[in-house]
């Protein structure tokens, strides 16, 4: 069955666009009707991040969920991670996270978790799909058996202390002066306390959300201020997350910044010495950089791609018994942990390196020099621009010209109307010169789409 609803990580539009009070209730409606499995009285948690529209939404998935008798318990600002954590401790039947991620304010969406917090499987986004096609007030409960709602105190804690235990009882941060920018996400209470209390001087930057400001020009998809701030500080490193606080980037005490490719071989090192890691290599997607492959196969590792979107990660992780895994972008899972990626969790993992090895994080976590690898998005309106033969042509002309020192990943975005295209080899003239071109046929496409329209 086609998807109609569900991308790469969960539902996601603008909000009162896409994402509509109507469906985000049926949606709830639908999400509450396949999870009830069993006679016992349902639960459901729902996080949020500081999106204005969240209230909108969260009030309207509530609505949905009693209506079909699941009791719900809100959870307020939340990291994404939490929200998985806490739908398995508190042995709830779904999780719901209300968040766009990095996307601007304007967006919203809807992350499903199961009861043991994973995020769904293909066939059960299916399975909520074909509810949401059918009259769902068809299998409304009875009166007496609405559910409830209520807000939950105490959750922030439990989080970080779940986030503290990841590292050793005997580690301290003290003596580390980190700069932390929260995105004025989700995590803009629970991070900075959690590396208070670990001993950390922390100086907080995006941490005054008001509805419309997260992700701007804060986070990690916008570092610049960040960079700024650890310079004028004289800070040892800044950890940037984004507006869910599922990913994060790090920064050097130079400014320089750190991505998830070069986080990943940190910790893959740290664990392989550790003897911790469960499989002798990690999992990555098709976007990670050549120069890490590399690496690790100098360190006798190895490293399997799957397709973007961390959901992907995690599944080949469960397949194939890795326990280490992640994004380019800042996704990192760590298995042992988190049932999805956990910003959090992953600096903390970093931070311990850097505290054992009382060195620079410049010198830590520049384990590789990345392959040039050049990546730009051809925004598009109408039409299958991949599908006509003038960019398939530009496509097949790209990777005879890279040959087989480079790699070539066009892809559409999950999220967006946008075609991804990413090149990479040792020449970067080269690269941007295939990738420029290939652009170039998309856009032309597109274009002529339009018009035809």
């Amino acid at each position: 069955m086609a998807r109609k609803f569900f991308g790469t990580d969960g539902i996601r539009g603008k909000a009162n666009g896409v994402i509509t009070p109507e469906l985000a209730m049926r949606v709830g409606q639908a999400t509450g009707l396949v999870f009830q499995r069993g006679d016992h009285r349902h639960r459901v948690v729902i996080g949020k991040d500081t999106r204005l529209s969240g209230y909108m939404i969260e009030y309207a998935m509530v609505a949905g969920l009693t209506s079909v008798g699941m009791d719900v318990l809100l959870l307020g600002p939340i990291p994404t991670p939490a929200v998985a954590m806490l739908t398995r401790s508190m042995r709830c039947d779904v999780g719901v996270m209300i968040s766009a991620s990095h996307n601007p304010f304007e967006d919203n969406g809807i992350k499903l978790f199961g009861p043991d917090g994973f995020k769904l499987s293909d066939e059960v986004e299916h399975e909520i799909e074909a509810m949401l096609a059918k009259d769902s007030n068809l299998s409304l409960s009875k009166s007496r058996d609405l559910g409830r709602a209520k807000r939950v105190e105490g959750v922030h804690a439990r989080y970080i202390e779940f986030a503290k235990r990841t590292l050793p009882r005997t580690l301290s941060l003290e003596g580390l002066r980190i700069v932390l920018d929260c995105a004025n996400g989700a995590a803009y209470k629970v991070a900075p306390e959690a590396l208070w209390e670990l001993g950390a001087e922390v100086i907080t930057i995006g941490d005054e959300p008001d509805g419309f400001n997260i992700n701007h020009e804060v986070g990690s998809t916008a570092p610049e201020t960040l960079i700024r701030k650890v310079r004028e500080v004289r800070a040892d490193i800044g950890i940037a997350l984004d507006g869910d606080a599922d990913r994060v980037l790090l920064v050097d005490e130079g400014g320089q910044i750190i991505d998830g490719d070069q986080l990943m071989a940190v910790i893959a090192e740290s664990w392989k010495d550790d003897g911790r890691l469960s499989r002798p290599g990690i999992v990555t997607t098709v976007m990670s950089n050549l120069g890490l492959e590399r690496y690790l196969d100098s360190i006798q590792l190895g490293m399997e791609r799957t397709a973007v979107g961390d959901r992907y990660v995690l599944e080949h992780m469960r397949q194939h018994g890795y326990n280490l895994g992640g994004e380019q972008s800042g996704h990192i899972i760590l298995s042992d942990y988190s049932t999805t990626g956990d910003c959090l969790v992953a600096a903390l993992q970093v931070l311990s390196v850097v505290q054992k090895q009382n060195k620079p994080v410049s010198q830590i976590c520049r384990r590789f020099e990345p392959v040039p690898q050049i990546l730009k998005n051809v925004r598009f309106t109408g039409g299958k621009p991949l599908a006509e033969p003038a960019v398939e042509k530009a496509i097949e002309d790209g990777q005879a010209r890279l040959g087989k020192t480079g790699r070539l990943v066009i892809r559409p975005s999950g999220t967006e109307p946008l075609i991804r295209v990413m090149a990479e080899g040792d020449d970067r003239d080269l690269v941007e010169d295939v990738v420029d071109t290939i652009c170039a046929a998309i856009k032309g496409e597109g274009l002529r789409a339009a018009a035809a329209e």
